[in-house]
């Protein structure tokens, strides 16, 4: 297996013209494509018009004349953060910057992140300047159905800028995280009313009021939503950290014949058998997340178990209670490197795994020809805590020059 060694004749220097260039080429000592032409020592990826036109070493891969090249001793896809509630969930802490859930309702999967999110938030260029270009994030745990989930780019004035996909998935919560005094209060509970959801959307109509509604023409958001799982065009990302819930969730995914993500998977490590048969795949918890409450079976070995037991996952930076309430990918899967994980399997978690699991492979993930020009360098192992990110590129542009 090869390791992030530097290589001596590469400066962690960024050479660079233009602020904004849509055209740029970046070389690195070691290139991890994380595609088909695995590591290139010494390789360039030439990007134009925001997608990715040639990867190759450097010797026989032509740089466009007068084209801006960065450089870097190690060179990444751009990082891929499978699970967030960045740009929902502001760094202030603050109620005004706090729209990750709304829990005026218990099952709400109606509610659009595209409404709440904001692209100028401090986290969103933190996560960026670290590497992390594209974020699937959205609302997040807290309730039963918290709301719907999408997939941005780490830049843009506007969230239309940033927006790749909206109504990427439904978020779902089973266990303590979504217990409430009233309802449901109960694991019973949660399972039944994630239940007649759905069997209100085969039906069209959850009550008699909506029943009125659907012969009156009126249009109702909430069934829509679930119709869209039912149709299997929207996974449902059941956010399920104990081993009983988890089994519920693949109860739910078997009797409705729907796809579901797991998401969470503390105890995962627990029912390795039943998960490679399901089929399902996981967006782990943190590898630092803290190992309490719903998490108190959570290691840091568990995503090294789950590579080795050929169970799909990536790695995310999540949603946690307390300050500042989410993570950067790139220390997870540092972390986890550290704790069992082969280097190349913790940059796929990051990186072409987690594009995959959130559908967005054909996109990014990976340095291949027609993807988007997306780019992380390093001055080094990008798995070294002391190792800064030294240039991120988003679609072509140079969006960091930051040293991190």
């Amino acid at each position: 297996m090869k390791s992030f060694a530097l290589i001596g004749a590469f400066a962690a220097a960024l050479l660079s013209t233009t602020a904004f260039a849509q055209d740029v080429a970046v070389r690195g000592g070691q290139v991890w494509t994380m595609g088909p032409q695995g590591v290139i020592t010494d390789g360039v990826v030439v990007i134009e018009d925001g997608r990715i036109t040639a990867v190759g070493p450097a010797a026989s891969t032509a740089i466009p004349q007068g084209m801006e090249v960065l450089t870097a001793p190690v060179v990444t896809p751009g990082l891929v953060d499978a699970h967030s509630t960045v740009g929902l969930t502001g760094y202030l802490n603050q109620p005004d910057d706090q729209d990750q859930l709304d829990d005026s309702a218990p099952v709400q999967p109606h509610l659009r992140a595209i409404d709440a999110y904001n692209p100028h938030d401090r986290l969103v260029q933190w996560v960026r300047e670290l590497g992390t270009t594209t974020l699937h994030t959205g609302h997040g745990p807290g309730a039963l159905v918290s709301g719907q989930t999408m997939v941005v780019k780490t830049r843009g004035n506007t969230v239309e800028e940033a927006l790749v996909e909206d109504g990427t998935m439904i978020a779902a919560n089973l266990g303590a995280w979504a217990l409430d005094e009233s309802s449901p209060g109960t694991r019973a509970k949660q399972m039944a009313m994630l239940r007649q959801a759905l069997v209100a959307a085969q039906s069209g109509g959850s009550d008699e009021e909506d029943d009125d509604a659907e012969n009156s023409g009126r249009r109702d958001l909430m069934n829509e939503a679930f119709q869209s799982v039912l149709r299997g065009e929207t996974p449902l990302l059941i956010t399920a950290n104990r081993m009983q819930d988890m089994q519920s969730a693949l109860r739910l995914a078997e009797e409705f014949d729907i796809t579901v993500v797991i998401d969470g998977a503390a105890d995962a490590h627990m029912m390795l058998d039943e998960l490679r048969e399901a089929g399902v795949s996981l967006t782990l918890h943190p590898t630092m997340a803290r190992n309490s409450g719903e998490l108190e079976n959570a290691a840091l070995t568990t995503a090294a178990v789950l590579a080795e037991a050929g169970v799909p996952f990536a790695l995310q930076s999540g949603y946690e209670a307390y300050v500042p309430k989410t993570r950067v990918v790139l220390w997870e899967a540092g972390y986890a490197a550290g704790n069992g994980l082969a280097p190349q399997d913790a940059l796929a978690s990051v990186t072409i795994d987690a594009a995959r699991i959130i559908g967005m492979d054909s996109r990014v993930g990976s340095l291949e020809v027609g993807k988007d020009g997306d780019v992380a360098m390093f001055d080094g192992d990008p798995f070294e805590y002391v190792t800064p990110v030294t240039g991120v590129v988003i679609e072509g542009e140079v969006v960091s020059r930051a040293r991190r």
